[in-house]
């Protein structure tokens, strides 16, 4: 089974969108075999617009859909943990409400993991223009410091796209609670022994609301966060599984 999970805030104009899409692209799966079911998970991170009330609608319309509501706000990072622990199925894909690559590249992914035998399929944007010049700089940034401290390099590290089998999921134990969640993911799962490998999809910047990831509290937390775990994630090695 196939789990799809958004982190959602104040995402009222992109629910409906974000899930029709998952929907369509699993349907697909299904039909070709590549899956045999799937759910899609909302985790509402304590919302102050109609996203936890429209996700319960889209839940009471379809059984494989179902929702996480969190009582206070728990940013990326805790809404990531979330989503992970609410999953069910083999395979696990988390990304943004905002769909930042079309769905129908999920397809590519699921295929890529079987035939590479992969244990996570991270992508990276193609073409980063359309973010503005201001946060393609802080990406090349961060990754590189990424690269330098942990020696992890992947072309785009907090890109939202992250296939994951679930023998990640229940050997990775995650702390942070903000962005740097998705570095986070990927260097304890590569230095577990996991293979990670990439794909390049094409980028589309949100059309509406607001995105705070290039904010400098944003940016504030996932520099404090990336030193107070630097210890530990160095020191985590493979065992046997």
């Amino acid at each position: 089974m196939l789990s799809i999970f958004f982190p959602m805030w104040n995402e009222e104009q992109y629910i409906h969108k974000a899930v029709r899409a998952a929907q369509e692209t699993c349907d697909r799966l299904v039909a070709e075999n590549e899956i045999g079911d799937y759910e899609i998970i909302v985790v509402d991170d304590a919302s102050t617009d109609r996203t936890g009330e429209l996700a319960d609608a889209l839940a009471a319309a379809d059984s494989r859909v179902r929702v996480v509501h969190h009582p206070v706000n728990r940013k990326l990072g805790g809404s990531i943990k979330s989503g992970f622990e609410a999953a069910k199925g083999d395979l696990v894909l988390y990304t943004d409400a905002d769909l930042p690559f079309e769905m129908i590249e999920l397809v590519r992914a699921v295929r890529v993991l079987r035939t590479y035998e992969a244990d996570i399929v991270s992508a990276y944007r193609l073409d980063r223009t359309g973010e503005g010049p201001r946060r393609a700089v802080y990406s090349w940034v961060y990754n590189g410091l990424i690269h330098t401290m942990f020696g992890t390099r992947l072309r785009d590290i907090n890109f939202a796209f992250k296939l994951c089998r679930r023998e990640v999921l229940d050997r990775v134990h995650l702390a942070s609670e903000g962005s740097f969640i998705d570095a986070e993911l990927i260097i304890r799962a590569q230095r577990s022994g996991f293979q990670v490998v990439q794909i390049g999809v094409d980028y589309f910047p949100r059309t509406r609301g607001v995105s705070t990831l290039s904010s400098i509290g944003v940016i504030r937390t996932m520099l404090r966060e990336m030193w107070a775990l630097r210890g530990d994630l160095r020191s985590v090695t493979p065992d046997a599984r």
